[in-house]
């Protein structure tokens, strides 16, 4: 194709991409479900309980859940602002994950001489998670597939057989594979994908949603009170006691578990370590037979590239393709509003990219089109930690990997509020706190910045800039 036909060409792809969006329903695609269940009332006057739980995703959920199996006879309360699950819970990608560090790469850097320890941890728990909706018949698709992440770009294949490498030598590739081009191709075909490092045994897939709610019918057959729209506005400590106000009530538990995750902490010090992203996902129509034989993606697993603005991607059970990632989006101020759940600069730049990748898929068209708040830190894994004279635990800054490691992160919370030194505690991970971000204006700065030379090292090789090597000396660095 001649130079002056290219504009051309890129012009038609991104009419078509446009096309393809014209129809998409402004909803997640996981609550877009008729099995959902139905409200559950507000809390109106005072309530007692053992354990109050604040925040109704994942987070909140397996901390009931857990807190009601370790002591059946503990009387636990559960309240969400909203809905249970309509948030990140309900929002992401469903892969379910058991690296507790946001990969290998990442835990490497923090904590080598504990990784080993880590990476057991996670198996641990994505088993556990899985044994827990058997015993529970929670049907949410749980699919233990695993993930390929595919290198798009030549300097994306060179460091991630490096990481394949750093695992082999430490005894740490267990369930790794390395696929070359042909291969990697013939798990699933695009045009873009130059190898790839298969993870089969570390992630799953779920339908998020039905997640949720299965554990939200668990908690209420265990004996958990749950009130849905029911905001925590304020804590405070009286005598052995903690109390939680919310619109219409007020309630004393003897211990408290903040599961609130990106939307504004209640607890002070929690704040400067956490920042709310904004992510956003595609969902196509059902494939066709001939459009699954055309990509060839017969055993499933989760997909995602190896750029720091990185793509995530899946079929469902149905099998449509989730597409989604790229772009994330901090507001200043921190500023978490419904408004930002639309962007339709960043859909139609997905569109195209997903088009990109799948060009023989040409025509399918996108049902649902939506975006979602996380919390990240800047470890980018969760880190935990008590208040309230230690009746009070929070974990937080799961950074996107929430969907299994936040079942991790409620054990620990648990260990923490019945002061109980387990290995879990034991974990420097757990022991430690990530560096906080600073104030606004610099916050705000700093991470158009990062975003920036992240992008621009994606452009040039994964070359990083000065300031990304800056971050990296000072133990806020990441790739991804």
């Amino acid at each position: 194709m001649s130079r002056a036909a290219e504009p051309a060409a890129e012009q038609e792809r991104a009419r078509r991409a446009l096309r393809a969006l014209a129809d998409a329903a402004p909803q997640p695609y996981w609550l877009d479900d008729p099995g959902r269940p139905a409200p559950r009332p507000a809390l109106v006057g005072d309530e007692h309980c053992d354990l109050l739980v604040v925040g109704g995703g994942y987070s909140g959920l397996w901390t009931a859940l857990l807190a009601k199996e370790r002591d059946p006879r503990r009387d636990v309360v559960l309240v969400e602002g909203d809905r249970i699950g309509w948030a990140a819970s309900g929002r992401n990608g469903g892969f379910c994950a058991a690296s507790l560090t946001h990969g290998f790469g990442n835990g490497l850097a923090r904590w080598p001489d504990e990784l080993a320890a880590l990476q057991d941890q996670g198996q641990r728990n994505l088993d556990a998670i899985e044994d827990t909706l058997a015993r529970y018949g929670i049907d949410c698709d749980f699919a233990r597939t695993g993930e390929i992440t595919v290198a798009t770009a030549p300097h994306q294949a060179e460091e991630l057989h490096e990481e394949f490498a750093r695992a082999r030598a430490l005894g740490l590739g267990e369930g790794l594979t390395w696929l070359e081009r042909d291969a990697v191709r013939a798990e699933a075909d695009s045009p873009t994908f130059l190898a790839g490092l298969w993870d089969r045994t570390g992630v799953a897939l779920v339908n998020p949603a039905r997640l949720a709610w299965g554990l939200l019918r668990a908690c209420e057959q265990a004996g958990v009170r749950v009130y849905e729209h029911t905001p925590a506005t304020r804590l405070g400590a009286r005598g052995a006691r903690v109390a939680a106000a919310t619109p219409y009530g007020r309630i004393r538990a003897r211990h408290l578990a903040l599961g609130t995750n990106a939307f504004p902490p209640l607890l002070r010090r929690v704040r400067p370590y956490i920042v709310p992203v904004y992510d956003y996902a595609l969902m196509t129509e059902p494939l066709t037979p001939d459009q699954l034989a055309a990509i060839g993606w017969r055993r499933r697993q989760g997909l995602s590239d190896g750029a720091n603005h990185f793509h995530y991607f899946r079929l469902t059970a149905d099998n449509r393709i989730l597409w989604g990632g790229y772009d994330v989006l901090y507001h200043y101020g921190s500023r978490v509003s419904r408004d930002h759940h639309q962007r339709p600069e960043t859909f139609a730049r997905l569109a195209r990219h997903f088009f990109r990748c799948f060009p023989q898929l040409d025509g399918v068209r996108f049902t649902h089109r939506w975006g979602g708040v996380i919390d990240t830190c800047s470890r980018f894994s969760p880190f935990f930690g008590t208040a309230l004279d230690g009746k009070a635990a929070y974990a937080a800054g799961y950074t996107g990997l929430g969907v299994g490691a936040t079942r991790f992160g409620a054990a620990v919370m648990l260990d923490l509020l019945d002061g109980e030194r387990t290995d879990r505690t034991a974990l420097r991970m757990v022991r430690s706190k990530p560096l906080p971000f600073p104030p606004e204006p610099l916050r705000w700065a700093g991470i158009g910045l990062t975003q920036w030379s992240l992008a621009r090292a994606d452009a040039h090789g994964g070359r990083r800039n000065l300031w990304l090597r800056a971050l990296d000396a000072a133990g806020m660095g990441f790739d991804s």
